[in-house]
């Protein structure tokens, strides 16, 4: 392998690994700080990393004015609502059942479509569908076929879920014009100032009342440096080298690596029930890559 694809695949890895570590960071902020401050304190530190990298390599761009109000209803989507569903997700659930959650957006998306737009649903999508939210039935449901996790958690992961569909409708119309590194900078910078207030609010003595360690920084910079930052800017660079299609498929080791990283780092049970439906939920979502393009990681994340 040469040493540029050596880079590229690189770059597709650690980006997956870095969103699969995501929600075990959150998991250990959660134990200290309320989800609203962790996303304050994440985008806050991801706006600087970005417009920094966009000044450097030359990228940063002004917004038209035609587009003002396309990235203020979609930032109102995802990061505010999104970010919002996924932190509540993850205090209520546990950091796998999450990422699975998580994971079936793209499967969700062709379904909007179809009803919204009119879109064409390949069997392949419909398919995948039912076999993603078995493999979720599995995690999700104890032998008498009744929930152990909370409806909460998962109440809050569908409503993330949801809006990441609706997201992803102006995405579209915004990424014929702006790169997806820019578009994410200023989403991060729209959705830092629409959580702005209600840190300061809500939040603000509590933030000041936490004597914050070395774990609980290092999960804060973590999520801020490598997930909200340097994993949008490898998931752009493998998706030059080899395409969204390909690239996409790297994303199905999300869960995966959530699973794994959950069970070593905070040690969460990873027993076999969870292993076999976190394998059907990555089928399914192998057979609607089949069966059509589908979302990108970094819509999600």
């Amino acid at each position: 392998m040469s040493t540029n694809r050596f880079y590229t695949y690189g770059s597709a890895i650690l980006s997956m690994l870095f969103w699969g570590m995501s929600f075990v960071w959150t998991a250990i902020a959660l134990e200290d700080y309320q989800p609203v401050t962790i996303i304050t304190l994440r985008l806050a530190i991801s706006i600087l990393i970005l417009f920094a990298w966009l000044k450097l390599t030359g990228k940063l761009r002004r917004i038209k004015r035609e587009h003002y109000k396309l990235f203020i209803i979609s930032s109102l989507f995802n990061p505010f609502f999104y970010f919002l569903g996924e932190n509540y997700g993850v205090m209520y659930t546990s950091p796998t059942i999450s990422a699975v959650m998580i994971a079936l957006i793209p499967l969700f998306v062709p379904i909007f479509a179809f009803f919204a737009l009119r879109e064409k649903l390949p069997a392949l999508n419909i398919l995948g569908l039912i076999t993603s939210f078995a493999g979720v039935m599995v995690m999700l449901l104890n032998k008498q076929l009744s929930f152990e996790t909370s409806p909460i958690g998962i109440g809050a992961l569908m409503f993330a879920v949801l809006t990441a569909v609706g997201y992803a409708i102006y995405l579209k119309k915004l990424s014929g014009f702006y790169s997806p590194i820019l578009i994410i900078a200023v989403q991060n910078l729209l959705g830092f100032l629409y959580f702005l207030p209600i840190f300061l609010i809500f939040d603000w003595h509590s933030f000041l009342s936490v004597s914050p360690d070395f774990k609980l920084i290092s999960s804060i910079v973590a999520l801020a440096v490598l997930c909200s930052s340097l994993a949008f800017i490898g998931f752009t660079i493998a998706t030059r080298e080899l395409g969204v299609g390909r690239t996409n498929v790297f994303a199905n080791l999300i869960p995966v690596f959530t699973g794994i990283f959950s069970y070593i780092v905070i040690g969460e049970t990873l027993d076999k029930q969870k292993i076999i439906g976190i394998l059907i939920v990555v089928t399914g979502l192998f057979l609607s890559q089949l069966g059509k393009k589908t979302l990108g990681p970094m819509n999600r994340f």
